[in-house]
């Protein structure tokens, strides 16, 4: 298990590959895609975004409202390939994580080798379990989205499996070859 704190440097990615189980401590901004188009939206306008994106991560969830004794309900990834129209622009202005499930396309994965940026997975149907390595959640924008409004969430232990890497390699073509081979036939 890797650890890992953001904010995310070239680095810190350049450690990572594609398998490495990582633990993520810091802060991560949550958006979905609605946001990322208002976000995207801004930037072709000129104007700044709500928060500093450099080094960020942007977690692809919109939480639940959370139980009294709670800081946030359950926050389970959503699929990663709704915000593929606008990963590269925001990787072009700073962002250098994403966290999210399923596969990215092609144009995604050739500007996260471009850009020096990470693909993240969460384990899905583990929300409730992702939930208590949140220890803090603030809205920074867009609070009329409801669970969808970008947050900040100060996290810790924050557990991930590295997708994509800055060198193109993507876990989930890793596995299908490695299934296809054999476990037997792959030394």
């Amino acid at each position: 298990m890797k650890k890992i704190t953001t904010p995310l440097t070239d680095d810190i990615i350049a450690d990572l590959s594609a398998g490495d189980q990582v633990s993520i401590s810091g802060y991560l901004y949550t958006a979905r895609d609605v946001a990322h188009k208002r976000l995207v939206d801004l930037l072709d306008e000129g104007k700044e975004l709500p928060f500093n994106i450099e080094g960020s991560i942007i977690y692809y969830v919109g939480p639940s409202p959370s139980k009294p004794s709670a800081v946030v309900g359950s926050a389970g990834p959503t699929t990663s390939y709704r915000m593929d129209a606008y990963a590269e622009r925001l990787m072009d202005v700073g962002m250098k994580g994403m966290i999210g499930k399923g596969k990215r396309a092609d144009n995604v994965v050739q500007a996260m080798i471009n850009y020096r940026a990470i693909y993240f997975a969460a384990i899905g149907g583990a929300a409730a379990l992702i939930a208590k390595s949140i220890r803090s959640v603030e809205i920074v924008a867009y609070k009329d989205l409801g669970p969808e409004s970008i947050r900040r969430m100060e996290v810790e232990d924050f557990r991930c499996v590295v997708i994509n890497d800055i060198s193109g390699k993507d876990l989930y073509e890793i596995g299908q070859s490695e299934y296809q081979i054999g476990p037997d036939k792959t030394n």
